[in-house]
């Protein structure tokens, strides 16, 4: 039988780069996203008979617990990874974010990873091999001015990511466990990066710009994807720019926070 993976945020970006990267080695794909046109463009560049769609909100548990349901029956029963993608993002100054727009970045990037574990818990036991992997980001590794709440919610993930890999470690049918991992990318090129960064006319793909950092390719990402769930790493860092943040946050920390300030008074 055919191996399965279930990624939400599936509709656009990194989801929709996973799911070729997957598709392509034969695996058949659930995608599932709030956004419906993306969910039919994304389905559209997989072979035949090789996906499912599913309209869902990652904040809205009983959601996931259906479509997940939904994704089971046309997959035999197998869930060999479940990939937590689902994110949005939100800049500017912590007091220029509207509360509103905070509790639904919090909803959606750690909430909605909590959701859909739980959701798949329960066929990822029944599933030989299995794996979670959760999309964090580079924001992860050191917290970021001007993006503190979504690099919060990306360190809990981080967090949960960790914890779950040791506690999943016996779980399975097979008594090997269930492998929990996380994606940390630097900067990506995706429908994120258009929305605004609050307190300013520029969206964050300009910022990311105007500081001189790079974009990494999807494809880059959807190879990390790979990689990750078939190795012994439990974070993943993508692309140069977050490797050198990961560098920096080990050995110099200082050289970080002042490069940081730098940054937040160019900006502001």
């Amino acid at each position: 039988m055919r191996k399965a993976i279930f990624i939400t945020g599936g509709g656009s970006g990194i989801g929709r780069a996973v799911a070729q990267r997957f598709a392509r080695e034969g695996w058949f794909v659930g995608l599932a996203d709030i956004n419906t046109a993306g969910l039919a463009e994304t389905a559209a560049l997989l072979p035949e008979g090789a996906s499912s769609t599913h309209v869902m909100d990652v904040r809205d548990r009983a959601a996931c617990d259906g479509a997940i349901a939904d994704f089971a029956r046309l997959s035999g029963g197998r869930l060999d990874v479940l990939f937590n993608n689902a994110g949005i993002g939100v800049g500017g100054q912590f007091g220029d974010v509207p509360p509103a727009d905070a509790e639904r970045l919090i909803a959606i990037n750690f909430t909605g990873v909590v959701n859909g574990i739980y959701a798949g818990l329960a066929l990822l036991e029944k599933t030989p091999g299995s794996a979670i992997l959760n999309t964090a980001s580079a924001a992860a590794l050191y917290g970021s001015p001007g993006l503190a709440l979504y690099s919060a919610t990306k360190f809990a993930v981080r967090g949960l990511t960790e914890a779950l890999d040791l506690e999943f470690s016996d779980h399975g049918p097979d008594g090997k466990g269930i492998k929990v991992r996380s994606l940390m990318p630097s900067f990506i090129d995706t429908p994120l990066l258009s929305q605004t960064v609050s307190g300013t006319n520029a969206t964050s793909r300009e910022r990311v710009m105007a500081a001189g950092l790079e974009f990494t390719p999807v494809e880059t990402v959807a190879q990390a994807a790979w990689d990750a769930v078939h190795g012994n790493r439990v974070h993943t860092v993508v692309g140069r720019t977050a490797r050198k943040l990961r560098l920096i946050a080990r050995w110099a920390p200082w050289l970080l926070k002042r490069r940081q300030r730098a940054l937040q008074r160019d900006g502001s």
